[in-house]
């Protein structure tokens, strides 16, 4: 009888254990946390920590609070030009609403992704359709990027999921339009190259014009001034000549004598046919002449 009450207590003790494991659950910091009642959602804000529900009655389901990655695959999109761009791009989510989250995607992950998917696709075409190649692939990636995680963020609001960011990682292009692009767009830049050598050489020569007229101008002026200095240089040499040789005008006439005979005579093969009786010969004759 002893023996059958030592087995009931351990019953009735091993079923309190098993009650009370099945009314304890944990919340992670890194989870969100669902409470069922006979399948209905009751509660969704639990924190992190320990949490108490009924057993049998309710049930608990966790999901994954971090910052998830869609991969898209590549896919190819027509631009305004009517040419294909191969686009590379990914997508951060995480969980906003877990109870939204639950009832419209069932808390399946792979199924939150192809929707996500799908909305980052059609942006991904509306956006692409509206520019050019050389717009989506050199200008405006970024613009596209920030309206894409716009729009995707509203419209992911409905799920209950919250767009972190979209990024597009590569933009390629097809081999049958690389070659006629990339032909395109040398084209264009030797265009510029030319456009921007035509106005160095046309600012080069109006340049070298301005430096032209500028020296002549100059030349011009320095010739003048110079003209000016020698002129008046004469002159006061002229006054300072005059000047000394009024003081004594017999000793200027022997002086200017002089100096014509050692012009005259500077060689001995100079001739020179002139009558000897001639003032030129005056001082010759006589070195004291008057």
């Amino acid at each position: 009888m002893e023996q059958r009450n030592i087995f009931t207590i351990i019953a009735i003790l091993g079923g309190v254990l098993v009650l009370g494991a099945m009314s304890v659950f944990t919340v992670g910091e890194q989870q969100r946390a669902l409470l069922f009642r006979l399948g209905e959602v009751v509660k969704s804000d639990y924190g992190p920590g320990l949490h108490f529900k009924i057993p049998l009655i309710t049930n608990v389901r966790t999901f994954d609070a971090r910052i998830l990655t869609l991969e898209a695959p590549p896919e190819r999109y027509l631009t305004a030009e009517k040419k294909n761009v191969i686009v590379d791009s990914f997508v951060k989510w995480k969980i906003s609403d877990v109870a939204r989250y639950y009832t419209t995607m069932g808390g399946d992950e792979e199924r939150a992704n192809v929707r996500l998917a799908q909305l980052i696709k059609t942006g991904l075409r509306d956006e692409f359709g509206k520019r050019t190649i050389q717009e989506v692939v050199s200008g405006e990636r970024e613009q596209i990027m920030a309206i894409l995680r716009t729009n995707a963020s509203k419209q992911a609001q409905e799920f209950g999921i919250n767009v972190v960011d979209v990024r597009i990682k590569r933009i390629d292009l097809p081999d049958e339009v690389s070659s006629s692009v990339f032909q395109r767009m040398e084209a264009e830049r030797s265009r510029v190259a030319k456009d921007l050598r035509s106005r160095g050489a046309e600012a080069a020569e109006r340049i070298r014009a301005d430096a032209d007229r500028q020296r002549t101008v100059i030349i011009a002026e320095s010739y003048r001034e110079a003209e000016r200095l020698r002129g008046e240089g004469d002159a006061e040499a002229s006054d300072i000549y005059a000047r000394a040789f009024k003081k004594n005008p017999e000793f200027y006439a022997f002086y200017r004598s002089m100096t014509a005979y050692k012009s005259t005579f500077r060689s001995p093969a100079d001739v020179m046919v002139v009558d000897p009786n001639s003032e030129f010969f005056k001082y010759f004759k006589n070195p004291n002449a008057r």
